[in-house]
């Protein structure tokens, strides 16, 4: 049966019918929301430019038809070509930050996003002290900005091997006004990164593996396969990422690694060395740090 736009007049007509139509087609939630509800209010209040967390108020209020009309639009996207909400308002949440986001890039989601705001305590014992930062397969830029409100005395050297990716970055760099103390590097891992010690390297890289990426929802077909695919064992770049660290850390030097669901590849990639793992609202298995001490 045919839709009707006449038939929607307030927001509460709206988010029922979302959450049908978002339940209806199975999609999958994974990219902020983690169900039909919450990523209905927030396609709804993001179209109608409403305060994001602030549904009350206006969920009986009437709609113009051009209102309805639009809204209508990002739930048929939504549900029709199974797109993350994300690239449907070019925006993303991580860690109480906004970040500009398209298909150019993976939407923005990290445990290490956790971390950040305790400056990776007790691990960095004085965090005024790290001076020089760098961020492995940065993507958006969402962990470097994050980086540099947490260590304030901190440069950050943030790389990606995709131009594109660096593109949406260097946006999201400006956005916030950190030009002066993040610099976007086009690189294949180290290849092209600057000839320095640093105190901490970050990354988020892509770790998943074959067989998982064989079996991905439509959501994650969506996003760039070379920030997800991580070879067989998931280990390819990140194997890469901790011998190169060997050279790069200070002797005090920290690294710190997520590999989300792969703990026992990770584990079996590294058993010569003792994995710390770090607790995450996830769990125990989603990040693990290095110090340089142990690289040696």
């Amino acid at each position: 049966m045919p839709i009707h736009p006449q038939e929607f007049t307030t927001i509460r007509d709206l988010l029922r019918y979302a959450v049908t139509r978002f339940n209806t087609a199975n999609l999958f939630f994974g990219h902020g929301s983690s169900n039909a509800l919450d990523e209905a209010a927030y396609l709804i209040l993001h179209t109608l430019k409403l305060p994001l967390d602030k549904l009350d108020p206006f969920f009986d209020a009437r709609l113009l038809q051009n209102e309805v009309d639009a809204v209508l639009r990002v739930i048929d996207q939504r549900a029709d070509e199974r797109l993350p909400a994300a690239y449907l308002t070019n925006e993303a949440w991580l860690g109480g930050y906004r970040f500009y986001v398209d298909q150019r890039v993976i939407v923005p989601r990290s445990f290490i996003a956790e971390l950040i705001p305790e400056q990776f305590s007790p691990w960095v014992n004085n965090p005024d002290k790290v001076e020089n930062i760098l961020e492995l397969c940065t993507g958006s830029a969402c962990l470097p900005i994050l980086l540099a409100d947490a260590f304030p005395n901190a440069q950050i050297d943030a790389v990606d091997i995709s131009p594109d990716a660096l593109a949406v970055a260097e946006r999201n760099v400006a956005e916030y006004d950190l030009q002066e103390r993040i610099t976007l590097i086009e690189s294949d891992l180290y290849t092209n990164v600057p000839d320095r010690k640093y105190d901490l390297i970050v990354t988020n890289p892509p770790y998943v593996n074959a067989a998982s990426m064989s079996k991905l929802p439509p959501e994650y077909l969506a996003e760039p396969q070379i920030a997800l695919a991580g070879g067989e064992d998931g280990m390819d770049l990140v194997r890469n990422i901790v011998e190169g660290a060997r050279s790069r850390l200070t002797a005090h030097g920290l690294l710190v690694v997520e590999v989300g669901n792969e703990r026992a590849y990770a584990e079996a990639a590294f058993a010569d060395l003792d994995l710390t793992w770090v607790t995450t609202s996830a769990g125990d298995d989603m990040v693990f740090l290095i110090t340089a001490d142990q690289l040696q």
